[in-house]
């Protein structure tokens, strides 16, 4: 029986490349069908990838941080070897090989394969065939797994000769950070050499691939192809945040709503009055695609970059609803575990750059979409109210707007309508 080779999944959501961040298995491991064998990085998620193959693994294609294109070979898998089907371990019955029916057929990058069949604990065959460039010395141990998200991680590791295999993960499901990898440089017993005077330090180069490439292209198209423009206004926020906060004392913990979801369902009220900024340009036929539904984009910082995971059909979820799933989709968005799915199809963006603690910005609009709305952070400033002046809660809001979509009217009445609903959310209520 010849090698059975697996290339590297067709990854949807037009996804042409990854990287690899750690593999599974070594040279000379045995696999079931659809055991995960390694992790990669695409431009939308860092996911784990099963073999559809059943055998002994006899040559990795690739190793930690190489970029692959869909298409090109990720693992070579052989027939099992005698020693591997028969010999019994020591003191118990004699081992059952691994399926060995095929592949299962369906091989997708985030969703794993269609057959539900349990992952089966690998064991190294007894006389394994020496395969080329494998990922881990064969006859050590099995090393722990680092799981590393962030291409500057991995580089500032690289640069400073640091085993990621050695430093403990501080981050949301055990992924290292760049604090971790600080930490362990500082926990090094040697002193770093002091620089001479008037020495400067060496360039560190960024690779500009997976989420940051994806990022970069994006934005880069953005400028390009929209005449944007964009508008501002400050809002005086103080009832929302008392609104808020009666509405949290009637729901139960898991329940209660954050500021950004009442923001965003006011903001998806705000656009059945104004549907022109939800809104994208086929420059094909030359037309502007009014959507049906509003597809909201949420932009998040996460240790990947940015990325905006959408929450399909908003317009249709009470606010409670949207609070549930806005808190589940960021996290999983965090963890680099949201499917490219899930991360494409907007047709409105909010980007809450108040977190970051700036009271206004400009932002880019997230192509192919007509419009994103920006909230700056909420700070107690001196307000005019009634003829008085009083300490109130302001914020800043801005719209980026494609002009080819909509006027300065429209995208006026629409940042109004929703500092409007702000100002006031009782006036909201008849649209939410």
């Amino acid at each position: 029986m010849s090698d059975q080779v697996f290339l590297l999944p067709d990854l949807g959501e037009g996804l042409t490349e990854a990287d690899v961040l750690a593999w599974r298995v070594r040279v000379g491991d045995t696999v079931a069908v659809d055991q995960i064998v390694v992790e990669v990085e695409t431009a939308k998620a860092a996911v784990e990838v099963p073999v559809p193959f059943a055998g002994t693994v006899v040559a990795l294609h690739a190793a930690p941080g190489d970029t692959l294109r869909v298409g090109a070979p990720l693992i070579s898998v052989g027939a099992l070897t005698p020693a591997t089907t028969a010999a019994p371990q020591l003191g118990g019955p004699p081992q059952q090989a691994p399926d060995a029916d095929g592949p299962s057929g369906n091989v997708l990058i985030g969703y794993g394969t269609s057959d539900a069949k349990p992952t089966r604990r690998r064991r190294r065959a007894a006389s394994p065939t020496p395969g080329p460039a494998p990922a881990v010395p064969r006859g050590s141990s099995a090393p722990r797994v680092a799981r590393v998200i962030s291409p500057v991680v991995r580089d500032l590791a690289r640069e400073h000769g640091v085993d990621l295999t050695t430093v403990a993960p501080s981050g949301v499901g055990g992924v290292i950070r760049r604090a971790d990898v600080d930490a362990a440089l500082a926990a090094r017993t040697s002193p770093p050499v002091p620089e001479a005077p008037g020495a400067s330090r060496s360039d560190v180069r960024i690779p500009l691939n997976g989420l940051r490439k994806a990022v970069a292209d994006k934005l880069t198209t953005s400028r390009r192809e929209i005449p944007e423009a964009t508008t501002w206004v400050d809002v005086d926020a103080t009832a929302l945040l008392e609104a808020r906060t009666a509405m949290n004392a009637t729901l139960p913990e898991a329940d209660r709503v954050s500021l950004l979801a009442l923001l965003a369902r006011l903001a998806v009220a705000a656009l059945r009055r104004y549907p022109q900024l939800n809104s994208s340009v086929d420059l094909d036929r030359r037309h502007i695609v009014q959507h049906g539904r509003v597809h909201l984009g949420i932009a998040a910082q996460t240790p990947r970059g940015l990325v905006v995971p959408v929450l399909a059909d908003a317009d249709t979820l009470s606010t409670v609803e949207l609070a549930r799933r806005l808190t589940e989709t960021t996290a999983l968005a965090r963890e680099g575990a949201l499917p490219p799915a899930r991360l494409t199809g907007g047709t409105f963006t909010l980007n809450n750059y108040g977190v970051f603690g700036v009271d206004g910005s400009a932002p880019i609009i997230n192509h192919p979409e007509a419009a994103i709305l920006g909230i700056g952070r909420i700070i107690d400033r001196p307000w005019v109210v009634d003829g008085a002046i009083v300490p109130r809660r302001i914020a800043q809001v801005s719209l980026a707007f494609d002009h080819r979509v909509c006027d300065g009217g429209e995208a006026g009445g629409f940042l109004r309508l929703f500092a409007d609903y702000v100002e006031d959310p009782i006036r909201a209520l008849a649209h939410l």
